[in-house]
């Protein structure tokens, strides 16, 4: 997850049951409509401006169809492109590239949408110390794309998923019966190099999570002028400049910045994923 890059094992796996699911039997239109042999050129061509993120994807979904299809990357994931640039050409026979054409482009928009908003609000953030991460707000199934598609537009990844790291959230809080109550718990277990945080949303429990020796807090809901607060709580605390501190809740492209001047290390956001617009990108036969 916190690679560059995406397990190409891993995509081609993907990439067949996403075929499965959308092909079956067979793509019978294709089969009845273009001749044995029919080859053809083709090119995805952005209709808006983007950041770019999915391509080496969109190359796996040819690729695993028919190995004849040549596709060329004509920019990296990552890049800012102009409405009506090429991003790829492909060329060889008709069938595989029209029956694999409606996936590979529900990919690349989805994707390339999540990097394009996730640069916007990492933009915000210029020059400040602070980050732009993401949630486990993704879509089940692609959550591995999407917060790769984060990374593409230059934010980092929180955790995976449930296994990878200890987030006490409110509901853990009440139902174990309190903050302190929460981190006694699991300082009892053997959490070995796995990172753990503490979500607190009142100065009162960042005070509590820190007396019970939190090392990552999760500053929920605060206005950036709680948040503030609580850094200055934090840092001005012996070795409270090594306490990692996020911030969560009620981020927009209107308030980033002001929770980034508070002084937090990374602020997430779950919009990057869960509301991410699909971008306008077509797959054009050449006449």
């Amino acid at each position: 997850m916190t690679s560059p890059g995406l397990d190409p094992v891993f995509v081609r796996e993907q990439v067949r049951r996403f075929l499965r699911e959308d092909i079956g039997d067979g793509d019978v239109t294709t089969l009845w409509t273009v001749p044995d042999g029919t080859l053809a050129r083709a090119a995805v061509v952005a209709h808006e401006p983007c950041v770019v993120a999915g391509l080496k994807v969109v190359a796996a979904v040819f690729a695993e169809l028919d190995e004849r299809v040549v596709t060329e990357a004509l920019v990296d994931d990552g890049a800012a492109v102009v409405a009506g640039a090429r991003l790829m050409r492909l060329s060889g026979p008709a069938a595989p590239i029209l029956s694999g054409e409606r996936l590979a482009l529900n990919l690349l928009q989805r994707l390339s949408g999540i990097a394009t908003l996730t640069r916007r609000y990492v933009n915000e953030v210029a020059g400040t110390s602070a980050s732009v991460s993401d949630t486990r707000k993704t879509t089940p199934g692609l959550r591995a794309f999407e917060k790769y598609a984060v990374r593409a537009g230059g934010g980092r990844n929180h955790r995976a998923g449930l296994y990878d790291a200890v987030l006490i959230k409110d509901n853990h809080v009440a139902a174990a019966g309190g903050v302190a109550a929460a981190l006694r718990s699991v300082s009892s277990n053997p959490t070995g190099d796995l990172v753990v945080e503490v979500e607190v949303d009142s100065l009162g429990q960042l005070a509590e999570a820190l007396d019970g020796g939190a090392r990552a807090v999760l500053l929920d809901n605060m206005s950036p002028a709680e948040t503030a607060e609580a850094v200055a709580l934090v840092r001005g605390r012996s070795g409270g400049d090594t306490v990692w501190i996020e911030s969560s809740g009620g981020i927009s492209l209107q308030n980033i910045r002001a929770y980034a001047e508070a002084g937090v290390d990374t602020i997430s956001v779950g919009a990057l994923t869960h509301s991410a617009p699909s971008v306008d990108i077509a797959l054009d036969f050449d006449q």
